[in-house]
């Protein structure tokens, strides 16, 4: 059975582009836009991870974090963003509470190496 992975973002490229390039490698995907709809899925659909943006037009991408990991506390969460933060606040903040986080202008085969890190193929 596929892996399935739960990929949340706003904007439609990116949420179209990751999911075509992990289902190619042979993983599930479903897409959602918004937290409210991530929120809906893991209970209808549980994945084995969660990517998500960190900035979503309904929610703070740290709060849909904290509220699915009240739900899941075991699945693995990758944040992807466009905003940089200070190494230390990555360390600090951001590592407490996802289990990745890279820039949205990663490499797919970075993505795709983070992806299999922490669900394996």
């Amino acid at each position: 059975m596929k892996k399935h992975i739960l990929i949340v973002d706003d904007e439609a490229e990116i949420r179209d582009l990751l999911a075509e390039f992990l289902a190619y490698r042979g993983y599930r995907t479903t897409v959602v836009p918004s937290a409210a709809e991530a929120q809906k899925t893991v209970i209808s659909d549980p994945p084995q991870l969660i990517i998500s943006d960190l900035q979503l037009e309904d929610s703070d991408g740290l709060q849909m974090v904290e509220q699915l990991k009240l739900r899941l506390p075991d699945i693995p969460i990758m944040l992807l963003t466009g905003v940089f933060f200070d190494p230390e606040v990555v360390r600090d903040v951001l590592s407490k509470k996802v289990a990745s986080y890279l820039n949205k202008t990663a490499p797919l085969t970075q993505i795709l190496s983070e992806v299999q890190r922490l669900i394996g193929n």
